[in-house]
Order: structure tokens, then C-alpha cells, then sequence
């Protein structure tokens, strides 16, 4: 069929002559509706990109300082943000088995800790040498977390210009980035804290 009388016979079915393969000898086409056509497309694209839950693990011991297990939680919190689940796992090697109760109180501050952005899917449970939990994250928490964060950075990039002038102003010796991270710091850590204390 000539490509002419192709688009007579699109035109009269109401469709369009779309070609499929142009590196064919002859070229291939196809008479179809294309805005169907690019919205499937576009469909199946989307749905590739979606982000499907994998398991990330965080293992701890029944002896983890407390500084250890904030560094830990942080990633956990991020694997969390991302909409993984989390496995929280408590090694015991040796004497350790015979305190478990130890292992018990690190997950229950693990829970406590990221209370806010979780829940429970399997509460706490033995198996063989490790005591472990999984943790999946609670959807409206973290998409309430992301809208905060978000305001806060915008907030934070409206002021920047105030703080300049204001920075200007002060000695150079008060003005060290050490006492702005510790700053910063501290604001992080009291909305954590009125965030543990409000839910």
C-alpha cells in the first residue's frame, strides 16, 4: 500500500498513520489513534518509575552506645523516608545470650526513637543469636515530615539574606561555621523532641 492511500484510509477511520519501524526497508507503519497511543506510553513509563519497598537492615549489639545508635537511626530514618522497610537486628555472641532482656530495651528504644515516621509490621522476636523487628514506615508521617522539612528550607532561604546583613554586623570571632552547625544542631534536636512529646 502506498503511504497516500495509507492516510486516505486513517483519515476515513478517524485514526492516525503512525510509523512504527523507520529504519525497515520499506518502512513500517501502522494506522492507530496516537494521543492513545503516548498516554499508554506515558503510563507504562510511570509505572517503571515507581518505587517498590526492599528490605534495608540495621544491625545493632545489646552493648551500642548511644551515639552509635543515633548514626545508625539516621540511616534508618532515610531508609525509611525512601519507603523501605527497616529490619532492626540485635546480635548476641557468647555470655550475651543469657541477656537478651538487654537486646529487648535496644529495639524498644529504636521504636521509641523513630516512633514518629514508623510502625511495627513484626514486633520483636528470637531468632537463633539475633533478636530482630521489621519497621515499615507510616506514609502520612513521612509525607507530613517532608512537607516540614521543605517549608523549613524555604523559611531558611528567605532568611538567608537577614542573617548576611546581620552576620556583617557582628565580630568575625562570634561568626564561626562551628557554632552555626551547633546551632542548627540544637534547633534539629528540640523539634525532634517536641515532635516525640506531641504524638
Amino acid at each position: 500500500m502506498t503511504p497516500e492511500d495509507a492516510i486516505v484510509l486513517a483519515r476515513e477511520i478517524g485514526l492516525d498513520l503512525v510509523e512504527v519501524a523507520a529504519n525497515s526497508r520499506p518502512p513500517v507503519c501502522r494506522i492507530m489513534d496516537y494521543g492513545k497511543f503516548k498516554y499508554e506510553q506515558k503510563k507504562k513509563n510511570s509505572s517503571k518509575k515507581s518505587h517498590s519497598a526492599t528490605l534495608k537492615e540495621v544491625k545493632l549489639r545489646p552493648g551500642t552506645d548511644q551515639h552509635d545508635l543515633n548514626f545508625k537511626l539516621n540511616n534508618a530514618r532515610k531508609f525509611l523516608m525512601e519507603g523501605d522497610k527497616v529490619k532492626v537486628t540485635v546480635m548476641f555472641r557468647g555470655r550475651e545470650m543469657v541477656h537478651t532482656y538487654r537486646g529487648r530495651e535496644q529495639l524498644d528504644a529504636v521504636r521509641e526513637q523513630l516512633g514518629p515516621i514508623a510502625k511495627m509490621e513484626s514486633s520483636p522476636r528470637m531468632e537463633g543469636r539475633f533478636m530482630s523487628m521489621i519497621l515499615v514506615g507510616d506514609r502520612e508521617a513521612i509525607a507530613e515530615a517532608k512537607r516540614a522539612a521543605e517549608k523549613d528550607e524555604k523559611s531558611a532561604a528567605a532568611e538567608e539574606p537577614v542573617e548576611e546583613q546581620a552576620a556583617t554586623e557582628t565580630p568575625a570571632a562570634e561568626a564561626t561555621p562551628e557554632t552555626a552547625a551547633a546551632e542548627v544542631a540544637e534547633e534539629v534536636t528540640e523539634k525532634v523532641t517536641e515532635e516525640a512529646t506531641t504524638s
